[in-house]
């Protein structure tokens, strides 16, 4: 009776993608989607002065401020 062999397992060559990776795109996405969307021109009172720019540099300051604020938040929970 001859043995029956196993094929091979077949090497992946594809990209494993976590659901954590999904959440991150799916946010960007939403981020960008949301900052396209707003393009009128805004008044920020900063501390007496008035700056004016438009509303999606704005957000994506925001969102930048955000990203780092969080990156450090992070850093600085693990070193705890």
């Amino acid at each position: 009776m001859a043995k029956k062999v196993a094929p091979p397992p077949r090497a992946s060559s594809g990209v494993t993608v976590s659901a954590r990776m999904v959440v991150i795109a799916v946010v960007a996405v939403l981020a960008v989607w949301f900052i396209l969307m707003n393009t009128a021109s805004v008044r920020i009172h900063l501390w007496g002065s008035v700056v004016s720019a438009p509303l999606w540099l704005v957000l994506l300051v925001m969102l930048g401020a955000g990203m780092l604020l969080g990156w450090a938040l992070r850093r600085y929970r693990g070193r705890g």
